[in-house]
């Protein structure tokens, strides 16, 4: 049996789902191919979507026209602003999701997605003529072919789960594992390694003891991940969090000699930022407790996730140091914690594109490229799907740059830098992070998307409509006098000093003690513009408020950016034999052949060229 499409994607995970719904929605044919339609979407780990920087992407995928942040919005059980007490550059939105709901809400994305077919079966084989990735063929004899191939096989390939010395083969716990696939695409020169990942503990939450935990409730106000679509549609759950003792250690220390992580079963690299229990004994030998967050996974389900409790150790001692934690002492859990390594491809054998290098046709997001998270995935599939029905079209790729989004951020240092380790998304990897806030995700990107085909117009009407109203807001503080007469006592009330002389609105707002809702409570005019009866009024003022607080910051930080794309137009590929560069250092020529950037602007950010090799090719461009 053969089937023809423009795009095929690898895998439903969240990489795959948004790279199909991006692609389909361009207008291109497009087939998903999953193992398991019930599945769909799994929230393989912790069951929230966002946090520090991965919210962030979550905002930029919607801005696009993606899907994810409506998916979590409208499963959401839980919604947290992370880090109000820092400036909005830090602001991240979380939200813990119904993991089943979850699943079923993409399901219906995808059914009702046009130009998107759905296929269940397992890539087998990844079909090559000439350089040019053309199809693939699945363990049931189906072929399918496309002019552009997605793969997206998250922790499938190869994948080994561990739990204590037994080791099963599979992509999640009771799973199957894709085995052959790799091999069909590393024979044609895509260099593969392995990586670590793990989770822990599903707990049964009749057996806990809540009264010895503190609770964590979510935030009720009008912060939610799309910029459209309903708000909060479920009931609202808390969390709860507690802490693990002595007791627990010793426990955990004691098994140490049947844990893969230091026995030698596991071999692979595991993420830095999300360790294993045991990993944080070993590496935080002094600390006598670390704290744990139980979540729940559904409105109506018993199941919680104990964040902080990832482990691969032997049952037995997961559940004897479990039972060593007060609030815990009765615990029964639903299955243990397990391990699980997996292949991936060196994602600097990639475009910016995310198309690879060595074989045409073929784009990778998600897992297959060394990144951990939910986030980073959706955020590289959407990147892949645009770039794929560009690809079938004859277009130029869309390549976001790092002043643009922390997708941008996040491929440039994939492709340029590589991973030895599961990549994960932190606000400190992106240099613009004053321009890179989760309040404007779409101003930076809606406008470019709907160009591309991929933001509707619904999307870009609702963006037109709040630009304009930001602007509206802003011109009235920018241009409004007020006089020390008619506002000190208000100001002194507020706790900020008193004016000798006039100013203007937008001045005020600029004080960090005082909001736009301050002032329209004082200025009548104003109240009247902030509080319209419209769609997200509180979102427009909160976006108009930010921009007037840290206008300089946001200007002072543009003028670099703008100064380092000078820099990014310099172009580079093709121009040099980089190995015949004797001017440059032997690492900087073994870095930039290796890795071949694009510009210049790439090639200064490679580990291992130095500022004195980037002069050298300025002044070798020059010659």
């Amino acid at each position: 049996m053969i089937f023809k499409y423009d795009v095929i994607v690898i895998g439903g995970g969240h990489a795959g789902c948004e790279a199909a719904t991006a692609a389909a929605n361009m207008g291109a044919k497009t087939c998903l191919i999953t193992m398991d339609m019930n599945k769909i979407g799994q929230m393989s780990c912790n069951p929230a979507v966002g946090g520090i920087a991965k919210g962030q992407i979550v905002r930029e995928i919607d801005a696009l026209g993606g899907q994810m942040a409506k998916v979590t919005d409208a499963t959401a059980i839980q919604f947290r602003m992370l880090n109000r007490g820092k400036g909005p550059a830090v602001w991240s939105p979380r939200a813990q999701c119904d993991r089943g709901k979850f699943i079923w809400k993409w399901r219906e994305v995808l059914d009702q997605t046009p130009h998107l077919d759905i296929w269940q079966d397992q890539a087998d084989e990844l079909l090559v003529k000439d350089g040019e990735a053309i199809g693939v063929k699945t363990i049931w004899g189906v072929e399918f072919y496309a002019k552009a191939t997605i793969i997206t096989a998250g922790t499938f390939l190869n994948g080994l789960m561990h739990i204590g010395r037994h080791m099963y083969p599979g992509g999640r716990i009771a799973e199957p594992a894709v085995y052959h696939f790799s091999e069909s695409i590393s024979q044609h020169g895509v260099r593969v390694a392995r990586m670590k990942t793990g989770t822990p503990v599903r707990i049964d939450g009749r057996t806990v003891h809540f009264e010895d935990m503190e609770m964590q409730p979510g935030e009720l106000d009008f912060h939610q991940f799309s910029y459209m679509g309903p708000h909060r549609l479920l009931k609202q759950l808390p969390c709860w969090t507690c802490y693990t003792n002595e007791e627990v250690h010793e426990i955990l220390r004691n098994g140490l000699a049947d844990s893969p992580l230091y026995n030698g079963q596991i071999t692979s690299t595991g993420p830095r930022y999300c360790p294993s229990i045991e990993t944080k004994l070993v590496t935080f030998p002094d600390k006598n407790q670390h704290p744990l967050f139980l979540e729940p996974e559904g409105e109506t389900t018993e199941e919680m996730y104990l964040n902080g409790f990832s482990s691969s150790m032997p049952m037995d001692i997961q559940l004897a140091a479990i039972h060593k934690i007060p609030a815990l002492r009765d615990a029964k859990v639903y299955r243990p914690g397990y391990a699980i390594e997996y292949d991936y491809f060196d994602p600097t054998q990639l475009k910016h594109s995310l198309e690879s290098k060595i074989i045409k046709g073929l784009f990778m997001a998600g897992q297959v490229n060394g990144t951990t998270g939910y986030e980073e995935a959706g955020g590289q599939g959407t990147m892949a799907g645009i770039n794929a029905a560009l690809y079938c079209g004859n277009s130029e790729p869309y390549i976001m740059k790092r002043d643009e989004g922390y997708i941008g951020v996040l491929i440039d240092d994939l492709t340029t830098k590589g991973v030895d380790e599961p990549y994960r998304m932190f606000t400190s990897r992106a240099e613009y992070r004053i321009l890179l806030r989760q309040d404007d995700a779409d101003a930076r990107l809606t406008e470019k998307s709907y160009e591309l085909g991929l933001a509707k117009r619904d999307r870009y009407d609702w963006w037109i409509k709040k630009k304009n109203a930001i602007q509206s807001i802003m011109e009235f503080c920018e241009n409004t006098s007020v006089k020390p007469k008619e506002i000190n006592s208000s100001l002194e009330n507020l706790g900020t000093t008193p004016l000798h002389e006039g100013c203007k609105v937008a001045d005020l707002v600029a004080r960090p003690q005082i909001t736009l809702q301050n002032m329209a409570d004082i200025l009548p005019e104003l109240k009247l513009l902030i509080n319209k009866p419209e769609d997200r009024v509180e979102e427009i003022a909160e976006a108009a408020e930010i921009k007037m607080k840290y206008k300089g910051y946001i200007a002072r930080e543009r003028v670099v950016a703008d100064k380092m794309h000078r820099l990014e137009n310099i172009k580079i590929k093709g121009h040099f034999k980089y190995n015949e560069l004797h001017e440059i250092s032997t690492e900087g020529r073994q870095k930039l052949e290796r890795i071949d950037p694009e510009t210049l602007a790439q090639a200064s950010r490679i580990p291992g060229v130095s500022p004195s090799d980037i002069n050298v090719l300025l002044v070798l461009m020059g010659r």
